[in-house]
């Protein structure tokens, strides 16, 4: 037979109800890093790479804690040069902030869109359009670069360009079509975009109703004319 359990009494001192009710609800510490702003302006005709050394070079060795600022406003330029920032701002540690200030054409609205975060003013423009190049050596090595060149362009604008523009209009690109871009069509791209739904809706194929059958008039002579 089992004995009843006795309730304990807890036994307190009021003393340490004095000590827990000074001690504070919750402890507050503090300290402090340091955060470096870089900014670049890209400004005028992208040149060759050589002259962007010192852009690539901060990219490159930035730290976690740095915010590089790309001030863009350029007609575009060199091809292998926009696309080697391009891809040091995606290795880079570093927060890079594109703001387009004016406008950014060809290269230039590539790197615009390689940025961590972008940042639009009003009255700024976009504008894509397919590469041009020149071409030396025999009628076969040029085909073979054409090919070579075309392939290239369309994957670096697949990577880049998506979403912000759909596979309708980089078809259109490479095609040869330019498509331009005001500040209003930038942002309500980006604010699509950051809500999950794609930047621009795509058109939808309406079948054409058919057409309806004409009644046939069968045009018979008289009698008796030939």
């Amino acid at each position: 037979m089992t004995q009843p359990r006795q309730p304990r009494l807890a036994i307190t001192d009021p003393e340490d109800d004095d000590d827990t009710a000074r001690q504070p609800a919750f402890r507050r510490y503090e300290s402090q890093g340091v955060i470096r702003q870089i900014s670049f302006y890209l400004s005028g005709e992208i040149g060759d790479p050589i002259k962007y050394t010192d852009l690539l070079y901060t990219l490159r060795t930035a730290s976690e804690t740095d915010l590089v600022f790309l001030h863009l406003n350029t007609p575009g330029g060199n091809f292998d040069t926009g696309l080697q920032i391009i891809n040091n701002i995606a290795a880079s540690p570093a927060h890079v902030i594109t703001i387009l200030e004016a406008r950014a054409y060809s290269m230039g609205a590539l790197i615009f869109l390689a940025g961590d975060e972008l940042i639009v003013h009003d009255t700024c423009q976009l504008m894509f359009h397919n590469y041009s190049s020149a071409l030396i050596g025999k009628g076969n090595e040029q085909a073979a670069q054409v090919m070579a060149s075309r392939k290239w362009f369309d994957k670096v604008m697949r990577n880049v360009c998506r979403p912000f523009l759909s596979d309708h209009e980089l078809e259109r690109i490479s095609k040869g079509e330019d498509i331009w871009l005001d500040t209003d069509d930038i942002r309500r791209r980006l604010s699509h975009i950051q809500k999950g739904q794609p930047a621009v809706a795509e058109k939808k194929k309406t079948d054409k109703p058919a057409k309806e059958a004409k009644p046939r008039v069968s045009k018979t002579k008289p009698a008796g004319e030939a």
